[in-house]
């Protein structure tokens, strides 16, 4: 009976996404609260964002030539040279206050394959196209070097496997329809069954935690009248990123633009934008303050359009930044120009930088790990490069 029980409890715990009772961490240790009082979201946009049509080089005398079917509304002014499409509008707010950037022409080592599949991996693992894409991701590396992180410290969220954050380092996990409801007596007695056993015992405490803290959620959501789940998602994180959480992670799908992408790209950019406004709504502006949220693809798109009004698998892509901590209002990085001879392979927007560069040393300004630890531990083999000064 007992066993039994103790099973139905591991299948609805699982539910739940409750990663502790896999972790070797998950002992009868008090953990202290995360060391640093910042916060970082990273969002995965799945399928290869097309970064020449959501930030637009207007300004470069080449890219007239090549876009013509996609462009089918105009774009919002930046600064003179690149435009915004015009679906991430209600974004504009947030450049003129200065918490919202992007870095062009970046991408990770993955060259030539153009698998969605390969991207992502290296993407999430961190590593190099040349070297062993590793089991763990980045996020989780990056707390394994920090002491006294606490389970609440990191979440993973939504129904994706969030790579990035898999490792030994704890990290709760959660998805929008996650739900555990156990009648009070269920309760009690699940409680006695894994009274005698920490890491049942801890297990159960992080389910009720969870369960609880998505039903909170939820019933604000109701009341404000955000339903759609990137927006539960958002303001799942935001909940928990303004108590103990200071690292959260998750994706958004739809990027992968092949034809048609005048009506496809609006309808991911949408989502995209109303999470980093619904971030910002729901955190506390002190902490909305010293977060820095940056949503990076596994590549970008050719520089040309193909023959279905659409774009393919390419190179060089965008990496987007918002957040108070951000130094936004601009868009960083250096412009290779799309003119022939300056694409990729004649077909794709040149890679400039390592995306992973941005990423580390937006980590070291917020969490202040050193740059070796950087490159050889979160990011092996990665040179970080000079400080691109992407943080406040």
């Amino acid at each position: 009976m007992t066993s039994l029980s103790r099973r139905r409890f591991l299948t609805r715990a699982t539910l739940v996404g409750c990663s502790l009772a896999a972790s070797p961490l998950l002992t009868p240790v008090s953990f202290a609260q995360a060391p640093w009082d910042t916060r970082l979201v990273v969002i995965i946009l799945r399928g290869g964002m097309d970064g020449l049509d959501v930030v637009r080089p207007i300004g470069d005398p080449g890219f007239a030539a090549l876009r013509h079917a996609t462009l089918r509304d105009p774009g919002l002014d930046l600064d003179g040279f690149f435009q915004l499409h015009p679906a991430l509008g209600g974004l504009m707010p947030m450049w003129q206050r200065g918490q919202l950037g992007f870095v062009h022409a970046v991408s990770t080592p993955y060259r030539d394959k153009r698998s969605h599949f390969d991207g992502q991996d290296l993407l999430e693992a961190g590593t190099s196209e040349d070297g062993v894409v590793a089991r763990d991701g980045w996020l989780n590396r990056m707390l394994q070097q920090v002491p006294g992180v606490h389970a609440d410290t990191a979440y993973a969220i939504g129904h994706s496997d969030m790579r990035l954050l898999n490792g030994a380092a704890p990290v709760a996990n959660w998805a929008p329809d996650s739900d555990l409801r156990l009648s009070p007596q269920a309760l009690r007695l699940a409680e006695l069954v894994m009274e005698s056993d920490p890491q049942m015992h801890a297990a159960l405490a992080e389910a009720m935690s969870l369960s609880e803290g998505a039903q909170a959620a939820m019933m604000e959501g109701d009341a404000s009248g955000r339903q759609t789940p990137h927006a539960e998602i958002a303001h799942y994180a935001a909940d928990r990123l303004n108590k103990d959480a200071r690292v959260a992670a998750f994706s958004l799908n739809g990027w992968d633009t092949h034809r048609g992408q005048a009506n496809l790209l609006p309808r991911a950019l949408k989502p995209l934008q109303e999470t980093l406004l619904t971030l910002e709504k729901s955190m506390r502006p002190d902490a909305w303050q010293k977060t820095a949220v940056i949503a990076m693809t596994e590549f970008g798109r050719t520089a040309r359009e193909n023959g279905t009004r659409g774009t393919d698998h390419g190179t060089g892509g965008l990496m987007v930044m918002a957040g108070g901590a951000v130094r936004g209002g601009k868009v960083h990085g250096q412009w290779p120009g799309v003119t022939p001879d300056a694409l990729y392979g004649g077909r794709d927007l040149m890679p400039t930088r390592d995306v992973r560069a941005h990423a580390a040393w937006i980590m070291r300004g917020l969490t202040g790990i050193d740059n070796a630890t950087l490159e050889r531990h979160v990011f092996p083999g990665l040179e970080m490069g000079a400080d691109p000064q992407l943080l406040m």
